[in-house]
C-alpha cells in the first residue's frame, strides 16, 4: 500500500497534537512512529510484541513488511536508510528474535547507518529470571549500537522514541535499539502528544567546524604541490556530495573514494582516480602514498584503505581530516589539521574561503602531479581478458550491466566477496546513494534484503543485486518477501561454484589448499526462483549476457517479477589489483604474473 504524502503528514500531525488520551504503550509507540514520518517497517512477530502488532493492525499509514528472518528485517531497513538517507526501522520479538537481528545491527553500526530497532522483551517482573525467550538485549547489543534503551515505564515511551530517532540520525549516525517489555506495551498512560524537541545533556554532537582550523586547511591545500582528496561514506551520510563536487572542481585536484564513498564524485570524471585500498587502482593507491597534502573527508583510514600504517606513514605528508566523530580522528593515523564538524558545513565554509581569497593552487606543480598520475593510469590496472568467448568473465557481466543501466534510475546492491569488488571496480557510479553494500563488517547475505528494502522505498527505480552463489543462500528465503510485497528486483549471481574470495586467498596465501571453499552441492537457482513465484535464467555463454540482462529488465518492468540470473562465470578468475594483508598500499599484485 502506497501512502500519500498528505496522508502521512496528516497522521504525523495527529500523533503530535496535544490532548489528553489514555493509551496503551503499543499505541503510543505507533503514534511515535507516525510522528517520525515512518512509512515502512520491517519485522517478524512473536509473543513479546503481539500488543505492538495489534496496534499496527489498527492503523493504515505504516506498512509493515513481514520478512522471513529477523536478520533480513534489519538489513532491509538498513538498505532503505542507505538509499534514502532516512532512519530505517525494524521490529523483532524477544530472545531469538533479537539475537537473529544482531548481525544486521552490527552491520549498520560499522557503516554508521541510522536505524531504530524495536525489540520485545519479557515483562518487567520476569526480567532476570531466565524467563521464556528472555535475553539481555541491552548487554548483547551494547557493543554494536550507538545507544540502547530498556523502557521500564510506559510513561517514558514517547520521550524515549524521540531520543532514539534523534540519536540515530544526528552526529555520526548509527543504530539505536529500544527494548520494550511486554507489560509496557500493554499498560496504559496519559498521552498528551509526541515531544516536539529533545534535550540530552550528555549528547551534543559538534556541527560547526572550527574556522581557524579550516583556514589552516585552506593554506595547506593551496600551497600543496601534490594534493589529494580522499573521501569516505561520511560524505554521503552527511549529504555533502554537492559540496565535495564543488570543491574538487574548484581546485582541480584528484579525488578518490573508499568502498562506501563511491558515487560521491562522478566516476566518469577524469579527476576521479577510482576506488583506493586493498582492491583499489594503481593511480588511486600511488597518489595516496605520494601526495604531499591529503584532505580526508568522512573517512577513517581503516586497514582496507591504507594497508600497513607504518608503510603509509613512511612518507611525510600533511594530513587534514574532517569528520563529525572526534574519536575517528587520529585513531589509526596521526593528522596535522583535525576538523571536527558536519562535513557539509565544513566544506561549505572551506569553499566560501577559497572563493573569497586571492590565492590559487600552484598550476605548474599541479600539472606535473597530474602528469605523474596519468602515467600510473596508463597502466590500465583493471584490464582483463575481454576477448575470451569460451567462458563468462565476471567483470564483463558488471561492465555490461553498467552500459545498460548507466542512464537509468538504478540502484546496485551487493553481497560480500569477489563479486562485491568487481561491482565496485567496474560499475562506474556517478551519483550518490546508488551503491549499497556492507563495508566495515563485510556481511554476506545483505544483498537481497537491501534490494527489497530499496525497491519498497523506490518502486519506480530499477534495483539490481550483484551477488555470489554463496552469499545469496544466506537470506534466499526473502524471495518470498519480494513476492508477497511486490518488490521485483534483478538478481545477478556471479556463480563460480566457489566461495570466491576465500578461494582467492587460499590460492595466494595457502599454496592452493582449497579448504572447504568449493560449493559441492548447489541448488538449481532457476527452479528455486520459480518455486518462489519468480523467474530464473541460466546463462553460460558470454554472447548471452547482454540479452539476458535486457530480458530481465523487461520482465521486472512488464511482469513485475523478480528475476534470478544465474551467470556461470570463470571459477579461476581473481580480483586484481590486490594488496595482501600486512603490505603497504603500493605493494600491489596486478595479476597472475605477480603471484
Amino acid at each position: 500500500m502506497e501512502i500519500s504524502k498528505a496522508e502521512l503528514s496528516s497522521a504525523a500531525a495527529a500523533s503530535t497534537q496535544a490532548g489528553t488520551q489514555e493509551l496503551m504503550g503499543a499505541e503510543i509507540l505507533v503514534k511515535a512512529l507516525q510522528a517520525e514520518g515512518v512509512q515502512h517497517l520491517w519485522g517478524y512477530p512473536g509473543g513479546a510484541v503481539l500488543y505492538i502488532y495489534d496496534a499496527l493492525y489498527k492503523q493504515d499509514t505504516i506498512q509493515h513488511v513481514l520478512v522471513r528472518h529477523e536478520q533480513a528485517a534489519v538489513h532491509a531497513a538498513d538498505g532503505f536508510a542507505r538509499a534514502t538517507g532516512e532512519v530505517g526501522v525494524a521490529l523483532v520479538t524477544s530472545g531469538p528474535g533479537l539475537t537473529n537481528a544482531v548481525t544486521g545491527i552490527a552491520t549498520a553500526y560499522t557503516d554508521s547507518i541510522p536505524l531504530v530497532v524495536i525489540s520485545g522483551q519479557t515483562s518487567t517482573n520476569y526480567i532476570g529470571t531466565d524467563a521464556f525467550q528472555e535475553c539481555d538485549t541491552v548487554g548483547i547489543t551494547r557493543p554494536v549500537v550507538k545507544h540502547n534503551f530498556l523502557v521500564k515505564d510506559v510513561r517514558d515511551l514517547a520521550a524515549t522514541m524521540k531520543k532514539a530517532f534523534h540519536i540515530a540520525r544526528t552526529g555520526r549516525p548509527g543504530p539505536v535499539v529500544v527494548d520494550i517489555p511486554k507489560d509496557v506495551s500493554f499498560k496504559k498512560a496519559t498521552y498528551t502528544g509526541y515531544p516536539q524537541s529533545v534535550e540530552m545533556r550528555s549528547y551534543n554532537p559538534v556541527k560547526k567546524g572550527h574556522s581557524g582550523q579550516i583556514r589552516k586547511a585552506l593554506q595547506l591545500l593551496l600551497t600543496a604541490k601534490r594534493p589529494y582528496i580522499y573521501t569516505g561514506g561520511g560524505v554521503l551520510l552527511g549529504n555533502a556530495c554537492n559540496e565535495l563536487r564543488q570543491l574538487v572542481d574548484l581546485l582541480g585536484y584528484p579525488v578518490t573514494h573508499t568502498l562506501l564513498g563511491l558515487g560521491a564524485y562522478p566516476a566518469s570524471d577524469r579527476k576521479f582516480l577510482g576506488m583506493l585500498g586493498m582492491h583499489g587502482t594503481i593511480e588511486a593507491n600511488n597518489a595516496m602514498q605520494n601526495c604531499d597534502v591529503l584532505l580526508a573527508v568522512g573517512a577513517r583510514f581503516d586497514d582496507r584503505v591504507i594497508g600497513n600504517p607504518k608503510h603509509f606513514m613512511s612518507v611525510e605528508r600533511k594530513i587534514i581530516h574532517i569528520d563529525i566523530d572526534p574519536s575517528s580522528i587520529s585513531k589509526r593515523v596521526k593528522v596535522d589539521v583535525p576538523i571536527v564538524g558536519d562535513v557539509k558545513d565544513v566544506l561549505t565554509e572551506l569553499i566560501a574561503m577559497i572563493r573569497e581569497g586571492v590565492a590559487k593552487p600552484d598550476a605548474a606543480a599541479l600539472g606535473q602531479w597530474w602528469s605523474t598520475i596519468e602515467g600510473w593510469r596508463d597502466r590500465d590496472c583493471l584490464k582483463y581478458d575481454r576477448g575470451n568467448g569460451n567462458v563468462i568473465k565476471p567483470q564483463y557481466v558488471v561492465e555490461t550491466l553498467w552500459n545498460l543501466a548507466k542512464d537509468a534510475d538504478a540502484y546496485i546492491t551487493s553481497d560480500v566477496g569477489q563479486h562485491q569488488m568487481w561491482a565496485a571496480q567496474y560499475y562506474r557510479f556517478d551519483e550518490p546513494r546508488r551503491w549499497i553494500n556492507s563495508g566495515g563488517l563485510g556481511t554476506m547475505g545483505v544483498g537481497l534484503p537491501y534490494a527489497m528494502g530499496i525497491k519498497l522505498a523506490k518502486p519506480e527505480s530499477e534495483v539490481f543485486c550483484i551477488t555470489g552463489e554463496g552469499s545469496i543462500q544466506m537470506n534466499i528465503q526473502e524471495l518470498a518477501t519480494c513476492f508477497q510485497y511486490n518488490t521485483p528486483v534483478v538478481i545477478c549471481a556471479l556463480n563460480n561454484r566457489f566461495l570466491g574470495m576465500v578461494r582467492q586467498w587460499q590460492e595466494i596465501e595457502y599454496s592452493g589448499r582449497y579448504s572447504h571453499s568449493y560449493m559441492d552441492s548447489l541448488p538449481d537457482f532457476v527452479k528455486l526462483a520459480e518455486a518462489y513465484g519468480h523467474r530464473g535464467m541460466l546463462i553460460e555463454d558470454p554472447a548471452q549476457v547482454e540479452s539476458a540482462l535486457q530480458e530481465a529488465r523487461r520482465i521486472v518492468r512488464e511482469e513485475g517479477k523478480t528475476v534470478f540470473l544465474d551467470f556461470r562465470t570463470d571459477p579461476t578468475e581473481n580480483v586484481f589489483p590486490m594488496v595482501q594483508a600486512g603490505k603497504g598500499i603500493t605493494e600491489m599484485l596486478l595479476g597472475a604474473d605477480d603471484l
